[in-house]
């Protein structure tokens, strides 16, 4: 048992945008994530959960009926997937390019090692890293 209370929480990652149906396709058909809850006009919000079931970490957008959201403030606004097997990795890619997103360069030259870069459609980065992750 840790004294930390942090430890065994769920991490949610929660980002506005203006682009909710494009960006809902772009992490749930093009990169696979599920969509795990969805909701409508909450004190003037809209925003979609996905993640994987179960999963301690989920991704949520939201889009604001009051308020633009903007794009991404810059390239390095990542979030990266360690991909450890090369199988998988390939799969993740070939799913990516089918759904017609394609790599970009990276601004950090460490994520073209292992690694292929894509852009949402609100330009936030997402790194597909063909390694295992560790300190």
């Amino acid at each position: 048992m840790t004294d930390n209370p942090l430890q065994g929480a769920t991490l949610r990652i929660a980002r506005p945008t203006d682009r909710m149906a494009e960006v809902t396709a772009f992490y749930r058909d093009a990169l696979g994530l599920s969509v795990l809850s969805s909701f409508e006009n909450h004190a003037g919000f809209d925003g979609v959960i996905l993640g994987f079931p179960n999963a301690p970490h989920h991704l949520e957008f939201t889009r604001s009926h009051e308020q633009a959201a903007g794009d991404a403030p810059g390239e390095e606004h990542l979030l990266v997937f360690y991909l450890p097997d090369k199988v998988a990795w390939a799969k993740a890619v070939a799913r990516l390019r089918r759904h017609g997103h394609h790599p970009v360069p990276a601004a950090n030259p460490y994520w073209e090692r292992e690694g292929l870069t894509f852009e949402d459609p609100d330009g936030y980065r997402v790194v597909l890293q063909q390694a295992p992750w560790h300190l």
